[in-house]
C-alpha cells in the first residue's frame, strides 16, 4: 500500500516537472511567456548572451521538451531525467550566480528530479560498471 501511494505521488511530481519543462522549452521557441519586468541587470546581461549564441537557445528548449515527455512517461523516465539533468545544471548554477531570488523553486525542482533519479538508479548501474 505505501509503495502504491508513492509511486502515484511520484507520478503527479514528474508529471507536473515534465510539464513544467515542456513549457519552457516551447517558450524558447514561441515567447509567449512574459519576461519579468524586474530583472536583475545581471540575468538581463546574460540572457542576452545566451541568445546572441543563436544554436543554444533552440538546443535547450528541444533538450526540454524532450526530456519532459519523457519523464512523464514512467518507462522513459530515467532516460528524461539524463537529458534533463545537464539544463537544470545550467539552471542551477544561473540561479546562484545570477540571481537567487529562484533558488527557493529550484530547490523543490532540484528534489523531484533527484527523487527521479533515486528512484531509477538501477537503470543507471549498467553506465557506469
Amino acid at each position: 500500500m505505501k509503495s502504491n501511494i508513492k509511486s502515484k505521488v511520484l507520478f503527479v511530481l514528474a508529471l507536473l516537472f515534465g510539464l513544467l519543462f515542456i513549457n519552457a522549452g516551447f517558450d524558447k521557441f514561441f515567447h509567449y511567456m512574459p519576461m519579468p519586468k524586474e530583472l536583475p541587470e545581471k540575468m538581463m546581461k546574460a540572457f542576452n548572451a545566451f541568445t546572441e549564441i543563436g544554436w543554444l537557445m533552440p538546443l535547450v528548449g528541444i533538450a526540454e521538451i524532450v526530456g519532459g515527455f519523457l519523464i512523464i512517461i514512467p518507462r522513459t523516465r530515467a532516460l528524461g531525467a539524463l537529458i534533463i539533468f545537464p539544463v537544470f545544471v545550467g539552471i542551477i548554477l544561473t540561479n546562484i550566480v545570477q540571481d537567487k531570488s529562484g533558488l527557493p523553486i529550484v530547490f523543490v525542482l532540484s528534489a523531484i528530479l533527484f527523487w527521479i533519479i533515486y528512484e531509477n538508479k538501477e537503470k543507471y548501474l549498467p553506465i557506469v560498471k
